[in-house]
């Protein structure tokens, strides 16, 4: 199964992924201790809804589009999550002029960044990785960096401030291969980085496929670990990317309790009745 980022911008994986990014930010930042950000692969920055893939697809229509207007509406309804989500999307349209496009994981870190908080985009395809750096600007909290994030990552972890987030979301276009080095990337993350987050994104097709992998991940993990799923098709359907998943090591306090309140709530916005859901699975030790 091929992910085409930009086909897929903006859909309800993205913004599954993207309002639990933006949790982890906010509880790390709880203390004023400097962070560090690292997303592992990056991709452009910025995606364009109206024109090219995402305008084919059309899947923005039925995520980030579709919740922006039910949260404008009743904003007191839904979880504060999702209103902080929006509040930082919208945010940054304003101040980018970019009432159409969506931004990457990346822009949204560096959006919400403190002073004293550090981040690293890496990205490796060239011209994406221009793109990426003309989108953070040169004042931005994380900075672009032209390389494959597999190697990067070893030689990033671990930070000066021992404290942070890391984001591995890889393109999964050789399937395969890409859970393999994500289950590596994962456990040599956690052995350089000990005390960091880290946040690994997962398709899901089938949900027995992902069951197994996550108990094959799990058992090469000591630190607590969660898996935070949403799926709008039934999770063995043949509809192509049925779900989105998360594999968080070392998960803020109550930070899976949260997720129970408002990976539901996000479910039902974006319009996942009839086979459709959300789940927190504690994967290792206590994550609640």
């Amino acid at each position: 199964m091929k992910y085409r980022h930009a086909f897929h911008a903006g859909n309800f994986a993205d913004v599954h992924k993207h309002v639990a990014l933006l949790a982890l930010l906010r509880a790390l930042q709880r203390k004023d201790k400097g962070i560090f950000f690292l997303d592992t692969h990056a991709g452009r920055g910025r995606y364009a809804l109206d024109s090219g893939d995402a305008r084919t697809s059309g899947e923005a229509q039925r995520g980030v589009v579709v919740l922006l207007a039910m949260l404008r509406e009743a904003r007191a309804e839904l979880a504060p999550e999702l209103h902080d989500y929006a509040t930082v999307i919208e945010a940054w349209r304003r101040r980018a002029d970019a009432r159409h496009d969506y931004p990457g994981s990346a822009v949204i870190a560096a959006e919400v960044l403190r002073p004293q908080d550090r981040g690293v985009a890496v990205e490796i395809q060239p011209g994406e990785f221009e793109a990426l750096r003309k989108t953070l600007g040169r004042d931005a909290r994380v900075t672009a960096e032209h390389g494959d994030g597999w190697q990067r990552l070893r030689a990033l972890l671990p930070p000066a401030e021992r404290r942070g987030l890391v984001v591995i979301d890889p393109p999964y276009e050789d399937t395969a291969g890409d859970f393999r080095a994500a289950e590596e990337a994962v456990r040599g993350a956690i052995e350089r980085f000990e005390t960091g987050v880290i946040a690994l994104w997962y398709p899901i097709k089938d949900a027995r496929d992902t069951d197994r992998w996550l108990g094959k991940l799990a058992r090469g993990l000591t630190r607590p670990t969660i898996a935070a799923e949403l799926w709008v098709h039934p999770p063995d359907s043949r509809a192509g990317l049925n779900g989105s998943g998360l594999v968080i090591v070392n998960p803020p306090f109550r930070f899976a309790e949260r997720c129970d309140t408002w990976q539901p709530a996000l479910a039902h916005a974006l319009g996942a009745q009839g086979g459709g859901g959300a789940r927190t699975i504690p994967l290792v030790g206590e994550s609640r």
